[in-house]
This record gives structure tokens, sequence and C-alpha cells, in this order.
């Protein structure tokens, strides 16, 4: 009897285990496949592949050095670096004395001259009327009027010298020429400074330029109107349209480089007076886009991607063309455009349909 129990809860024991196991590899059977993770991204856009890149500092369109227009000694020095200015303000004087002194001397030389003139005159009439009595000869009153006339000449020299004079005296006052913002200033109160000689830089309100260097090697590729782009190294990522303006005729002798002056088309959100800028010239005739080399696959002998559709995740291969081989990736020439996702990495294994888990480089998930 016993032993007829436990043959019983023997087989009993063998048919519990035999349904566990079939329940087990039916649940094994049952469970999908995990999508295979895969490394995705978007093509480089042409500007970024085909653009010749320089620095260069933000300059004013017109900037003027100015100075006095006589020497003299620095009396006041009325604004500072930085400090925005109007036509006509006043920016430094000079002491007027000694200038004050020549007007002086030429009033002076101008009365002296009258006082001869008036006398000569007096004489030439006198001499007329002597004349007109036959007392003296047409010789003697033709001397007197060149005395006369020379006498006249002295007054207007001399008016022309005080003259002269005057306008020195109102040089002692530097004034803005135009609208704008000082931006250095090189002498100070009490310094003695030669005519010309620079005193302040003024940068006019209006155009903003970036000035760059471009290699002897590099300058026949551009032209006056030449389209750029703009970059301020404070503000990476903004990009500022502009343009060619100006290129220098002569390359420079120690550095061999050619100046450029590129014009911002904007002066809205422009850079800053000095700040460095990145100047990008983008030659669009070029390839479109560009794509790691690791992310181009071949079917049928002819090149292609895969596509990764942003809402299914599922790739799809895309024929592409293939402009050229750089060092940076594979340039493109059409199939595909930049706010595309595909994949970088691994093509290899996929199949088209296949959904995958989208991953940058580090394999972080992309939420495309």
């Amino acid at each position: 009897m016993r032993n007829l129990i436990q043959t019983g809860l023997c087989a009993v024991a063998l048919a519990l285990g035999s349904a566990v196991g079939l329940a087990g590899c039916t649940t094994n059977a049952a469970s999908p496949a995990p999508p295979r993770s895969a490394i995705v991204g978007h093509p480089q856009a042409a500007s970024a592949l085909n653009a010749e890149i320089y620095s260069g500092d933000v300059h004013a369109r017109y900037e003027s050095q100015l100075g006095f227009r006589v020497a003299g000694k620095i009396k006041a020095r009325l604004v500072d670096v930085g400090a925005h200015v109007q036509a006509g303000q006043v920016l430094a004087e000079l002491d007027p004395l000694d200038l004050r002194l020549q007007v002086a001397s030429a009033q002076a030389a101008v009365g002296s001259a009258q006082a001869a003139r008036d006398m000569t005159q007096s004489e030439y009439n006198r001499y007329r009327s002597l004349l007109d009595k036959h007392f003296i000869s047409q010789t003697q009153v033709d001397a007197q009027e060149n005395a006369l006339k020379a006498a006249q000449a002295q007054v207007k020299q001399a008016q022309a010298t005080l003259a002269v004079a005057q306008n020195q005296a109102e040089y002692t006052t530097l004034r803005a020429d135009h609208t704008g913002v000082i931006t250095v200033i090189t002498a100070e109160a009490g310094q003695v400074v030669s005519a010309g000689q620079n005193v302040a830089m003024l940068a006019r309100d209006g155009d903003l330029e970036v000035e760059i260097a471009v290699p002897e090697n590099r300058i026949a590729d551009y032209h006056v109107d030449a389209p750029a782009t703009i970059e301020a190294w404070a503000d990476a990522g903004k990009h500022l349209n502009g343009h060619l303006r100006e290129i220098s005729p002569e390359a420079d002798r120690v550095t061999r480089t050619y100046r450029v002056r590129v014009t911002l088309d904007s002066t809205d959100a422009a850079p800053k007076l000095g700040q460095t800028a990145r100047v990008y010239f983008v030659d669009a005739a070029k390839a479109q886009q560009l794509i790691p080399l690791s992310a181009l696959y071949e079917q049928a002998g002819k090149p292609a991607v895969w596509l990764v559709d942003a809402k299914t995740h599922q790739v799809h291969l895309t024929p592409v063309v293939v402009a050229a081989y750089r060092e940076q990736g594979v340039a493109l020439d059409g199939g595909i455009d930049a706010q595309q996702w595909i994949v970088t990495a691994g093509v290899h294994k996929l199949r088209d349909g296949e959904a995958i888990a989208p991953i940058d480089s580090s394999n972080r998930p992309v939420l495309l």
C-alpha cells in the first residue's frame, strides 16, 4: 500500500514539473527581443563643411585720429575713453595764451599797415593837386601812386596774417568732427603736443566691420560684395550676415597677408567695438552635407544611408550621392538633409524596417 502511494506521488510530481517546464518554455518564446541600440546623428550642414574661417576684430567703418592743428600745451581733457560724443563737442583744449599774443601782434600789424596806407593816400592826393597846378611832373605822381599800391598791399597782407592767427587761436579747441565713440586717448592734460599729433581716436556711429587678414594664396578666391557670415567669439552660435567691402591692394610686408574688411549688413545685435569675431566664407557650389564614413552603406554597388523614422524608430535604407571623400567624413551632394536622423555606426547589422533604440556617441538615449 505504501509503495502504491509513493508511486502516485511521484507521478503527480512529474506531471507538475512537466507543466511548469512547458509553461516556462512558452513564456520565453513569446517575449519580443529588445530593439538594437544604434548611434544616430544629423548630417553636418554645408556652412560648417565648406566655410573658410578667419578671425578678426570689430571696428567702425570710419575711424578718425583727432589732433590739434597747432602745437601747444594741453590745458584740459574733457572726455574719457568710451564716451559717446556729438559732432562739434569739445574734447580737449590747449593753453591759448601764446596764440592770443600772436593775434594781438597781428592786429597791431594791421593797424600799422592801415596808418601807412592812409599816409601814402594823402601824399598821393597832394601830389595829384600839385600836378594839376603844374608844380610837379607826372613821373613824381606815378611814383607816389606805386607807393600807394604797395601800402594797400601791405594792409591786405597784414589782414591775412591776422586771419591766420585768429584761426589758429580757435584751433586750441579740439572738437569731434562726427557723432561717435572715443576709443583711444593718447594725451593728457599738461602734455605738450605738436601740430597733428594724435590725441584721440573717434569711431563714428553707423556701419560696423570686421577686419581680417587673408593669406596671399587664398586672396584670389574672394571678391568685393562676396557674402559672409559673422560670429562673435563672445556670443558663439549667433550668426550675423555680412559682405566683403574692401580688399587691400597690397600685402603686408611682414605677415604677407592682405587686409580685408567685412561689413555687417545690420548693426542690430552686432558685437561691440574691439571684440573678436569669426568670419565664414561659404562656397554654396560645393557639397551640401557631411556624414561620418561609418554611416555610409553600400547596396547593389551604390552608396546609401540608414534613415531613422522619428516616430517609429524604424530604419530605412536611402540612396545618396557622394560628392567627395574628406578627412572629416563623406561629402554628399544629395539624398538627405540636415534635419533628418541617420545611423552613424553599426550600419552593416541593420535590416530594413527594423526598430532601433537611438543613442548618442556617449551611449545616452536620444529623443528624436
